[in-house]
C-alpha cells in the first residue's frame, strides 16, 4: 500500500532552502519515491491555507518512507534546511 509524506513549510531563508531543495529529489528517488505535489498554488476551500509550501511525496509503502527519512542522504539534506523553515512533516498510509 502506498504511503505519502506530507510536508508543509513556511520558508524563512529562501537562499538556504534552495540548497535543501536541490538535494532532496535524489534522496527521494533512491527510496522509490516520487513527488506528487511540490509547491504550487493553494486554493483554500475551508479554513485558512497553510503558510508557505505544501509538498506530497508518494512512496511504495510506509517502510520505504521511513527508510528515506532516516537515510544518510536525506539526513544531510535535512541539515541544510535547519533554520531555513518552520515546518511540519508526517507520513500517511494511502489506499489500495
Amino acid at each position: 500500500m502506498p504511503a505519502y509524506v506530507i510536508y508543509q513549510a513556511e520558508v524563512i531563508d529562501p537562499v538556504q532552502y534552495e540548497k535543501y531543495k536541490a538535494r532532496t529529489p535524489a534522496s527521494i528517488a533512491a527510496h522509490g519515491g516520487r513527488f506528487i505535489v511540490r509547491g504550487g498554488e493553494i486554493v483554500p476551500l475551508e479554513g485558512e491555507a497553510p503558510l508557505g509550501r505544501t509538498v506530497v511525496v508518494e512512496f511504495p509503502n510506509m517502510q520505504a518512507a521511513r527508510e528515506w527519512y532516516a537515510s544518510e542522504s536525506y539526513t544531510e539534506a535535512r541539515a541544510l534546511r535547519d533554520g531555513a523553515v518552520r515546518a511540519q512533516m508526517y507520513i500517511v498510509d494511502g489506499v489500495e
